[in-house]
């Protein structure tokens, strides 16, 4: 168990008082810290209308931050397909490689959700969930439902901008592969003319499917033998089947010759327990704000946060978010993520970090850092 690399996952917060450009220059100096603290990855998400998350463009973004580091890997977690094509995307990947060779992972992600009326079943699996605890004592919540999400008018006015009129986004499988054939520049149209990205072709980077569940993304991971990471930090419900869907469907590749997977937890760490728990408090009404669908609001003060007028309906709507955040000492924290590592098998951790100050963002990543390191933990995958 020594071998658990840690990496970093950054939404590029915006916390109140501050702009979009306090919150990219925060990012970008974590990133600096994460590199000397000698975490192995440095991804960036993408969403789109949250006054709350400056990370809209994972590419622009990882480009600023190639060229303030010097040997963190970086990546996309995710660039979200749904409103993009395969050329698009190798192409942009092609340009950050050819600055920065060898240093990118490209994370692929489906955007816009299961279409309304189309509701995931939830899937079996192997580890068995007695009383909401995995053998080993993990949580595992009662399933979210983000039907309310898919039918907000929000939603459909951030498809209705990313998406040209009258444009359908492409298969996701089928988009997999035309961008896997891109790289190779094995590509050819049905019918027969071959495309070759310059830059893009040949690109060294390193690609890898997100998903939530057990179903499209981890079947297209797994079938082209390619590297999976599941957002513990965001489903916690469907983990699990997520992992265990992705191992099921995995065939070996030029890429693996076996499964492997990263799995996303929220953390914050402080001193002591009592220090972190107060700079998670703004992460319950931030969280309500995304999954009543009004977008992410600017992450709050803990004063802000107490302010908040909560309604049993709020506290339902987060309960599962907050109870699978690991919030703590880098002791408590750290044997939270071994149990989170131990019950999915994961390959790699990947934690992302809120709170209101950047100083205390940093340094709970220091804290963590030291004491993964304290317990013999490998930062670097094997």
């Amino acid at each position: 168990m020594s071998d658990i690399p840690l990496g970093v996952l950054d939404l590029v917060p915006v916390p109140s008082g501050s702009t979009a450009a306090d919150a990219l220059r925060s990012s970008i100096d974590l990133a600096q810290h994460a590199e000397r603290f000698g975490y192995a990855r440095y991804w960036f998400a993408e969403h789109h209308l949250n006054p709350g998350v400056a990370g809209t463009s994972p590419a622009v973004v990882l480009g600023l931050t190639a060229s303030a580091t010097s040997t963190i890997r970086l990546g996309s977690g995710a660039v979200q397909l749904g409103h993009r094509t395969a050329l698009s995307t190798v192409e942009e990947f092609g340009l950050l490689d050819a600055l920065h060779p060898g240093r990118f992972d490209l994370g692929l992600g489906r955007s816009g959700g299961r279409p309304p009326g189309q509701p995931a079943a939830p899937l079996p699996t192997a580890t068995p969930v007695v009383d909401g605890h995995t053998p080993n004592g993990l949580l595992i919540p009662p399933r979210f439902s983000f039907e309310q999400l898919l039918g907000s008018p929000r939603i459909a006015l951030q498809r209705r901008l990313l998406l040209l009129p009258g444009a359908e986004s492409q298969d996701y499988a089928e988009q997999i592969d035309d961008i896997l054939a891109l790289l190779a520049g094995t590509y050819r149209s049905p019918e027969g003319v071959e495309a070759h990205v310059v830059p893009g072709e040949g690109a060294d980077v390193e690609v890898w499917i997100l998903g939530s569940s057990g179903g499209q993304s981890a079947a297209v991971a797994g079938r082209n033998g390619l590297r999976f990471a599941a957002n513990y930090h965001v489903s916690p419900a469907t983990v699990l089947e997520a992992v265990e869907g992705y191992r099921s469907f995995f065939q070996p590749s030029e890429f693996l010759d076996k499964p492997y997977v990263s799995v996303s937890a929220d953390v914050v760490v402080a001193e002591n327990d009592a220090t972190a728990r107060e700079l998670a408090t703004g992460y319950g009404p931030w969280v309500r704000s995304i999954r009543t669908a009004e977008g992410a609001i600017e992450f709050p003060t803990p004063q802000e946060a107490r302010a908040h007028p909560w309604t049993d309906e709020d506290r339902a709507l987060v309960q599962d978010r907050l109870d699978t955040q690991f919030v703590g000492s880098p002791g408590r924290v750290a044997d939270q993520l071994e149990q989170l590592q131990e019950a999915t098998g994961a390959d790699e951790l990947l934690i992302t970090t809120i709170t209101h100050d950047h100083t205390d963002r940093v340094r709970s990543y220091e804290l963590l850092a030291e004491e993964w390191r304290r317990r013999g933990h490998s930062f670097q995958p094997s």
